[in-house]
């Protein structure tokens, strides 16, 4: 298979639900992390999904998914809020990597979005709290924990940020996830179809 040749991403999405599950077990295989491995990548690197995560230390995707080296592009943020240089990132791996998986991976416990709850509506609002307020306001509007809907509206957001960023991108498929900082799970919110979450009809954010 060349580069250029489109790829299902479905058995990707599997080998790192694969890899999430031994992280969550503790039974770490860390594939791909030995000198050959370093050597060969020394050439160039040939990445088979992207990740745009959290830059909170807890959730380092390469650990989480139980990666190596040359296997992810990875791309943080606080709050895995998406500004212009996070989505030329995931344009690049994309265009030029042909990388055809990309994961918003969400986590509980986010300080950015916990940050966002407690901000008075007096104070200046910083970008990253402008970024999150959306999924906010619809997290208000539906029964649960506050902060747990609004990690995963604020997800959803950025899935829907992603895609409309990427246009004509067929092998980019943008899947949602949600990691669980205790038991290590990672929820995929999206197994390469349209998110299933209960959005309030009509308030779905613009």
């Amino acid at each position: 298979m060349g580069r250029n040749d489109p790829v299902d991403p479905a058995p990707l999405l599997q080998l790192l639900a694969d890899g999430n599950q031994r992280h969550a077990r503790g039974a770490h295989r860390h594939p791909h992390q030995d000198v050959s491995r370093r050597v060969d990548l020394a050439s160039g690197q040939r990445p088979w999904a992207a990740i745009l995560g959290c830059s909170d230390s807890r959730v380092p995707p390469e650990i989480v998914f139980d990666q190596g080296l040359g296997d992810l592009f990875v791309v943080r943020t606080a709050g895995h809020v998406c500004d212009a240089a996070v989505t030329a990132s995931l344009s690049y791996a994309v265009v030029h990597l042909h990388v055809p998986l990309v994961v918003v991976l969400g986590h509980g416990g986010c300080g950015a979005v916990q940050a966002a709850l407690n901000r008075r509506p007096a104070e200046p609002a910083d970008c990253l709290c402008t970024a999150i307020e959306p999924a906010i306001a619809v997290a208000r509007l539906g029964p649960g924990d506050l902060s747990a809907l609004t990690v995963r509206f604020h997800v959803q957001r950025t899935v829907e940020h992603v895609r409309g960023a990427l246009p004509g991108l067929p092998r980019a498929d943008v899947v949602g996830a949600v990691y669980d900082l205790a038991s290590g799970i990672v929820e995929f919110l999206d197994l390469l179809s349209p998110l299933d979450l209960a959005w309030p009809p009509g308030r779905m954010p613009q």
